[in-house]
């Protein structure tokens, strides 16, 4: 009897475009996932695939502009976030994710956050799209979402590259994918990215209020001009969450580590650049196919 096959796609903001060249590779070398589960970006991916609709998110991706990323946020201050998420919400329901999780064509999980008790969440029964957008909800960007009796927030504050989902599902082959594996390097540097910066505030000022925006662009940091400014909102709260969950992924691949783990180099991309897709989505699949060889002896 073959051994049952386990994908945890890991969080990552942009860099999570990579689980679909993942995926892709996978196709390539024959071999179809039994189980599949997501934190974050991976919770979009993973059931994108879940719900056959993968084809229609990677053409999504690969068409996205800044103009459409900017009408895809719905800022609402009063939410609990800067996005209130609404539009992502109706997104995922045209391109065709499935309506509830009994309607998937294999077993996922969607990995969020519980608000009160910072422990994780696994989501994997009711609505779908509901279960992913909670497991998106970055704090300080993304609103949290009201769900099963509580507050959820991003996956990757408890388990940013959720092995032990798989494994609990009965998974006996775990691939892991981590697009952040190699963002703190030695050789890096100390330099905060800045990008996020300037593309980050302009894009969420870009939905807001024109009354509203001169307030945004003060609260959120930056002027625009080049010469090394004080690091923005955007820029503060995006490395932070980078340099947290790295600390808590390791310590939890230590006690629970996969069979066969995917680091990808996107150190060129940030969270938010959301039109890089066709770089990441290829050094996904590039990615896993240096990994075929490994997978195919352990099956």
């Amino acid at each position: 009897m073959p051994a049952k096959i386990g994908l945890a796609l890991g969080s990552g903001g942009a860099r999570g475009w990579a689980h679909i060249g993942v995926l892709r590779a996978l196709d390539e070398i024959g071999i179809r996932p039994d189980v599949v589960c997501g934190t974050s970006m991976g919770a979009v991916v993973g059931a994108a695939y879940a719900s056959g609709a993968l084809d229609a998110l990677e053409h999504y991706a690969n068409a996205l502009t800044q103009i459409r990323v900017r009408r895809m946020l719905d800022v609402n201050l009063a939410s609990g976030g800067l996005i209130e998420g609404k539009h992502i919400v109706r997104l995922l329901c045209d391109l065709g994710f499935k309506p509830t999780f009994s309607e998937v064509d294999l077993p996922f999980v969607a990995v969020a956050t519980d608000m009160a008790q910072g422990r994780e969440i696994w989501l994997r029964s009711g609505n779908l799209v509901e279960a992913v957008r909670a497991s998106i909800g970055i704090p300080g960007i993304f609103s949290p979402v009201w769900a099963e009796g509580r507050w959820l927030l991003d996956g990757g504050m408890s388990n940013p590259v959720p092995v032990s989902a798989c494994r609990a599902l009965g998974a006996e082959v775990i691939i892991a994918v981590n697009p952040n594996s190699r963002l703190y390097l030695p050789q890096r540097g100390t330099e905060v990215e800045e990008t996020t910066r300037f593309y980050g505030m302009e894009a969420v000022l870009g939905t807001a209020p024109a009354q509203l925006r001169p307030l945004l662009r003060k609260y959120l940091g930056g002027n625009g001009k080049p010469a090394r400014p004080t690091p923005g909102y955007l820029s503060v709260l995006s490395t932070s969450i980078n340099l947290m969950t790295d600390q808590i992924l390791r310590s939890r691949l230590a006690g629970d580590p996969p069979n066969v783990m995917v680091d990808l180099d996107l150190q060129d991309m940030t969270a938010l650049d959301f039109t890089k897709a066709e770089r990441a989505i290829t050094h996904g699949r590039d990615a896993m196919m240096a990994k075929a060889g490994i997978l195919k002896q352990m099956l």
